[in-house]
């Protein structure tokens, strides 16, 4: 028996319609599928131009690295690097860079926290312990002994919680980089919402690094002078001027004490740098140190 025409007309409605919502459903897979694609693309491209940056940074890298290693007088060079950055820029203006350097060893060693047990350095532990306590009071922090047991605990373990791309931190103990403690600084307030620790300039106070050698006092900050000789830290930035003037000489004039022992009586050859170059339009930088005589430890910041 033949089906009715209505029935006939309804079952083509729900066909059509069927296939319609089959329609819409693919095009709204195609479309999400295609913000991904874009989206992927984009990072690929993004980090395409970050890879290809990071090539001209180690091409600016071996020239710097040569122009540093020609200078006999290192004295000379880095005094007038510290006092304020320097364009480098060639004839023909394909090499354009900003090159800055700050003394390597002009502070407090954070390592110095971990030397408690080892007489040879129980100066150098007690300076830094005061310092750190110091720290503590002025800013008012939360919990100090838990910031101390993950100092301690990057210093002293031999997997700390570092990325592991950063295959240089592996091969040395202890903390060596600002960019290793800031992790450190990031887990404490993760841990304890303690906000004071992000307003404390640690870079004025400790250095990072695996040299235990004396401090380089005449490029001292008035922050970490007026906490290490206990001088109104007022009075030392009106008459302190780093770099220019001789420590001990301004601590004896300032009524402190002043010990030979923890304080280097030469300059000290030892330099952390950092270049900002333009690629492509955009800003990047990478560091580096100099230290005993050797240009090494390229390190790539990214964008900035």
């Amino acid at each position: 028996m033949d089906k009715p025409d209505r029935y006939i007309a309804t079952n083509r409605k729900e066909k059509k319609g069927f296939a319609l919502l089959i329609t819409l459903s693919v095009l709204a897979v195609l479309i999400a599928l295609t913000g991904v694609l874009l989206s992927y693309f984009d990072t690929v491209r993004k980090d395409a131009a970050e890879t290809k940056a990071v090539i001209q940074g180690d091409l600016y890298y071996t020239d710097i690295k040569n122009i540093i290693n020609s200078f006999k007088e290192k004295k000379t060079l880095f005094s007038t690097l510290y006092m304020m950055p320097v364009p480098l820029v060639s004839s023909d203006a394909r090499f354009n860079v900003m090159l800055q350097c700050r003394p390597r060893a002009n502070g407090v060693n954070i390592n110095w926290l971990s030397k408690e047990d080892d007489p040879k350095m129980e100066e150098q532990y007690k300076m830094a312990q005061r310092l750190f306590e110091s720290i503590v009071q002025n800013y008012d922090l939360e919990d100090a002994s838990r910031l101390e047991e993950l100092i301690l605990k990057e210093i002293q373990d031999k997997s700390p919680f570092i990325q592991k791309s950063d295959n240089r931190l592996f091969q040395k103990n202890g903390i060596i980089s600002f960019k290793q403690f800031k992790r450190i600084l990031q887990q404490y307030q993760f841990e304890t919402n303690d906000e004071k620790i992000s307003r404390i300039p640690w870079n004025k106070y400790f250095i990072f690094s695996e040299k235990s050698g004396p401090i380089d006092g005449n490029y001292l900050s008035a922050e970490l002078i007026a906490v290490l000789f206990d001088i109104d830290i007022e009075s030392v930035r009106e008459e302190w001027t780093e770099g220019t003037m001789n420590l001990k000489d301004f601590v004896t004039q300032m009524g402190g004490t002043f010990n030979d022992k923890l304080y280097a009586k030469e300059f000290v050859e030892e330099a952390k740098c950092s270049v900002q170059y333009t690629y492509q339009d955009e800003q990047f930088e990478f560091s580096f140190i100099d230290s005993e005589g050797e240009v090494k430890d390229f390190e790539f910041n990214g964008k900035q």
